[in-house]
């Protein structure tokens, strides 16, 4: 096979434009204009500005509502992550299997990765409403006193499963892709010597699926700390009482709420940067244990 070899830089350059102007565009141009209105103090209808140094981060790191939504975010995150891909892992195993009607099976699963955030919020309320909802009625009907607006604990409970149900098809899809890439002699051969379907998945087909999963892994806390910001505005707000109240909800309450902008702009960068660190955590420590 001849090797491709690019004459000048012209063309590479313009086959690279139109995503090298996306990027700059919808990343580099919005991150470098919030880390320059971090170090501002604005007024509410952005007339004046006041270059004020590092003292929106230093009054952000120092509020207690802010560290409690960054606590708010981590448990949020790792239940949201750890929930929707072990659902989707389970479902793509058994959709992977020789039954009948898989096909069918395997599309009715992929449908809810087409619903936006607030409206799969809005397809969960009517389920867990406390005065509607089908199952918030019947909670409240057995005994068990259900109101995500007034338990702290409830609404954490419902906007991680909202979230993790949304984020279950995405998850499902690359499992099942996975799992059809195994060659399926390996697994005939385990099966031969005499090892159980729990011990073949455990040695042979999650050691095959770690780059799979740890793709989702990275994926997953990122949709967490961004993308579920529809879901819990549709359904709490960040209530009760800032029980749900992630960071990126808190900018942006901060921000378009309460018209602080320069501590929303910090918030959003000590964010950015929070994110792009626990990515690099996670390639530099977790990735260790994928075999490729």
């Amino acid at each position: 096979m001849r090797k491709v070899v690019f004459s000048g830089t012209a063309l590479p350059l313009v086959l690279l434009a139109p995503q090298l102007l996306i990027t700059g565009v919808f990343f580099f141009w919005p991150a470098g204009m919030a880390v320059w209105q971090s170090l501002l103090q604005e007024d509410a209808f952005g007339l004046s500005s006041e270059f004020v140094g590092l003292r929106n981060f230093s009054e952000v790191l120092a509020d207690p509502y802010w560290r409690g939504a960054a606590w708010n975010t981590v448990v949020f995150s790792s239940a949201v992550a750890v929930l929707s891909l072990s659902s989707a892992l389970y479902l793509a195993v058994q959709a992977d299997k020789q039954v009948r009607g898989a096909q069918v099976f395997r599309t009715l699963l992929i449908w809810p990765y087409a619903v936006a955030p607030a409206v799969a919020a809005i397809l969960w309320l009517f389920l867990f409403h406390p005065s509607i909802g089908l199952i918030g009625r019947w909670l409240n009907g057995i005994g068990v006193p259900w109101d995500y607006k007034l338990n702290g604990n409830q609404a954490m409970f419902l906007v991680i499963i909202a979230s993790a149900w949304k984020q279950v098809a995405y998850n499902f899809i690359f499992f099942l892709a996975g799992l059809q890439s195994i060659p399926k002699s390996v697994l005939e051969a385990a099966a031969i010597d005499g090892a159980k379907p729990m011990r073949r998945f455990w040695t042979i087909t999650f050691p095959l699926l770690t780059p799979t999963a740890f793709f989702l892994l990275v994926v997953n806390l990122t949709y967490a700390f961004f993308d579920t910001f529809g879901v819990i505005h549709a359904l709490t707000q960040g209530g009760p009482a800032r029980a749900t109240e992630t960071l990126i909800y808190k900018a942006y309450a901060d921000g378009v709420q309460n018209l602080n902008l320069g501590s929303s702009a910090a918030q959003s960068v000590i964010l950015m940067v929070l994110v792009i660190a626990l990515t690099a955590f996670q390639f530099r420590f977790i990735e260790r244990r994928v075999h490729y």
